[in-house]
């Protein structure tokens, strides 16, 4: 009888006990999350502060260029004139157009090559495969100034300097280990049994090849030109000492602005040249960050 009273005393005791942890572990669990958030919040501030600081200085009126309100204030297009005009010498439209021409012929030839390359990797099995793909992937981590000083011998030599070829093949070496080493992950993800079906049916190797496995492969070959194209229109380095006054990317013509003043930085007229190149780059990512992702992620996952 005893034993039944107490039983029946410590009920109560016992469920105020599990209530308890039940809003322990709730109060622990929101607090997680909300530290995650602020630490997400933290890190999205960090990251676009500059971003957002260089687009409010691009709209300022230069005689307020070092005004520190944190908001958009004495608004003005005039420093998009000032980039698009020549009369300082400065050739901001003639440099896009050259950025254009430069990352469009380097992701072509980076995503032709790299589509061949990553489709042998992926689907062909030969001695020293994976030391192929190691060495493609430990040329996209060479430093580019340990390659300055020869290609610039080098072109020098051969009266490259100042020419396009100069500064696309460069970007080329860049570019395709990435593009091959994104592509490679997609096209091994692609089940074998797409191509050998197209083979029974009468296709040649180079058949199923273009009309079954290319097209399957687009969203990668996608992610890759995206990758590509970013990688070349944000060079800089050696197309400094590459490019000359009729080649000159958008990067160095940047580097290159004057302002109205003797030894005057033009801060203003940098800020909104910077604008006008990050912009379209930015949108296109977030366009098409999701396919972005999937051709990052291709073969991450196995089961």
């Amino acid at each position: 009888m005893a034993s039944v009273t107490e039983a029946a005393a410590g009920r109560p005791g016992a469920r105020e006990a599990a209530g308890t942890q039940v809003a322990i572990r709730r109060r622990r669990f929101t607090r997680s999350v909300v530290l995650q958030y602020l630490g997400i919040a933290a890190i999205v501030i960090w990251c676009l502060a500059p971003a957002y600081w260089m687009v409010v200085t691009a709209f300022r009126d230069v005689g307020y260029t070092f005004d520190t309100t944190p908001w958009p204030a004495h608004v003005t297009l005039d420093n998009f004139k000032t980039v698009f005009s020549t009369s300082l010498g400065n050739h901001f439209g003639r440099a896009l157009v050259n950025s254009l021409i430069i990352g469009i012929a380097t992701t072509a030839i980076a995503v032709i090559v790299g589509v061949f390359a990553a489709y042998a990797l992926a689907r062909l099995n030969f001695p020293g495969k994976f030391v192929v793909l190691g060495l493609v992937l430990g040329a996209s981590m060479f430093p580019g100034v340990a390659l300055l000083t020869p290609l610039f011998q080098l072109f020098t030599n051969i009266h490259w300097i100042g020419q396009y070829q100069a500064l696309i093949i460069p970007d080329i070496s860049f570019a395709l280990p990435l593009t091959v080493y994104v592509l490679t992950a997609f096209f091994a993800e692609m089940p074998w049994e797409l191509e050998q079906a197209a083979r029974v049916d009468g296709c040649t190797p180079g058949q199923a090849f273009r009309l079954v496995i290319l097209p399957l492969a687009a969203p990668g070959i996608f992610t890759a030109a995206i990758l590509a194209f970013i990688s070349s229109w944000n060079e800089y380095l050696l197309a400094s000492e590459l490019s000359g006054d009729r080649t000159q990317p958008v990067t160095v013509a940047i580097a290159a602005f004057t302002g109205s003043q003797p030894h005057q930085e033009p801060y203003t007229a940098v800020m909104a040249a910077g604008t006008v190149v990050t912009i379209p780059l930015v949108i296109m990512v977030l366009l098409f960050q999701r396919r972005i992702v999937a051709g990052l992620t291709a073969g991450g996952v196995k089961g």
